[in-house]
């Protein structure tokens, strides 16, 4: 087995055009401090809070992001379906439905190391089309022999479901980091087998919002219980993520959070 030390940089939910104003203006710092090998990001919210163009996958691949993974609002724009069948380094859940548009697992390679990425969704509270757990020994089936490390974005509602799957795959790959509830949370660490995990590394957007949207029109909604119009907020905005440190195949020596603010450009 090379080398196989990496420095994997995960940024969290992309949020709308303030988080991608954010990320873009703070990723050239956020490289020299940290030398990420690897820098993957979710976008599942980048486009107006709710999925993901070409466009915007194309301006996030010009400046140097490696893979981009997604989550319930995959298919939100149907102007991605075609992109997400043609590029191998966007995933959406591996456990949504083979029929459906693109893929949930690939690889990358940089400097002769090769990260594998595991894209799955929660099933507590999301609809996916297969069991997350099932679908990821399938996945490490798949990618076995073909990298020297493997990272899962686990989208999902239920923090009970992120624990238990960074317990189920602990020893069987690099890190498990959870997205989609937009809040970071304190538990990261290394499990005692070597995976790297976090329950969610938080969001890459508005913080003066409620999860990314506009907070009179959320709070409007817990004081009506009416339905209300969401827009994205445009107030403090941050980089949320994580990075995580290996120094051999298959483990994490540490996992550290990034919680940066941003001034809009």
């Amino acid at each position: 087995m090379p080398d196989a030390a990496a420095t994997i940089l995960f940024v969290g939910d992309v949020v709308g055009a303030l988080g991608r104003r954010a990320l873009l203006a703070l990723l050239p710092g956020l490289r020299e401090r940290y030398a990420p090998t690897f820098v993957v990001v979710n976008g599942e919210n980048s486009a107006g809070g709710r999925g993901i163009t070409p466009k915007i996958a194309d301006e996030l691949f010009a400046n140097g992001v490696d893979v981009i993974t997604l989550g319930n609002h995959s298919y939100f724009r149907r102007e991605i379906f075609r992109y997400l069948d043609e590029h191998d380094e966007i995933l959406r859940p591996a456990n949504y439905l083979k029929s459906q548009p693109g893929h949930g697992t690939c690889v990358v390679e940089r400097d002769g190391v090769r990260l594998g990425v595991v894209n799955l969704s929660g099933n507590v509270f999301l609809q996916a089309g297969r069991p997350a757990f099932a679908e990821a020994d399938a996945a490490l089936h798949e990618l076995k022999d073909r990298c020297d490390h493997v990272l899962v974005d686990f989208h999902a509602e239920a923090t009970s479901e992120k624990v238990a799957l960074g317990w189920y795959l602990d020893g069987r790959v690099t890190a498990v980091v959870g997205t989609h509830t937009h809040v970071p949370t304190n538990d990261f660490r290394v499990l005692p087998d070597g995976t790297a995990y976090i329950t969610d590394v938080g969001m890459t957007g508005p913080r003066g919002g409620v999860i990314g949207v506009k907070r009179e029109q959320a709070i409007a909604g817990f004081v009506t219980h009416m339905k209300q119009h969401f827009d994205t907020s445009d107030e403090d905005p941050w980089v949320m993520g994580v990075v995580i440190r290996c120094s051999e195949a298959g483990r994490a020596d540490s996992i550290e959070p990034v919680l940066e603010p941003a001034t809009p450009r």
